[in-house]
C-alpha cells in the first residue's frame, strides 16, 4: 500500500488583473512560504470562499448557479481529433505555473 496519495486535479489557465501592489505582495507571499504564486492565488482564494458564510449560502441559491461568467479562461490547443494533446497541455501548464513577477529597478 502506498504511503502518499497522488490527487489528480483539472487546472485551468486564466488571466485576472492585478494591482502593482498586489502582484509584489502575491510574489512575497509566494517567497515567505515557498510556493508560486498560482499556489498562493488559489489557496487564498479557497481560504476566502471557506471563510465567508455569506457566500456559503449564496451558493446554495439558484442566484449562483446562474452566475454569469466574467473570468478569462484561456483555452488550451486542440488537436485534430478535438482532445487536447498531452504534450501542449503539459506545456501549457508549465507556462501557467510560472509566478507573475514584477519587476522594480534597482541604481547601481
Amino acid at each position: 500500500m502506498p504511503l502518499l496519495e497522488v490527487i489528480q486535479t483539472r487546472q485551468i489557465s486564466a488571466s485576472i488583473r492585478l494591482t502593482d501592489t498586489t502582484a509584489t505582495q502575491v510574489d512575497q507571499y509566494a517567497a515567505f512560504i515557498h510556493a508560486s504564486a498560482d499556489d498562493v492565488v488559489e489557496q487564498a482564494l479557497a481560504y476566502v470562499f471557506a471563510k465567508d458564510r455569506d457566500f456559503q449560502e449564496f451558493l446554495k441559491s439558484p442566484e449562483a448557479a446562474g452566475a454569469r461568467s466574467t473570468l478569462r479562461v484561456r483555452k488550451p490547443p486542440a488537436t485534430e481529433d478535438g482532445e487536447t494533446s498531452p504534450k501542449r497541455a503539459a506545456n501549457a501548464t508549465q507556462s501557467a505555473a510560472q509566478p507573475n513577477t514584477v519587476t522594480q529597478g534597482l541604481k547601481a
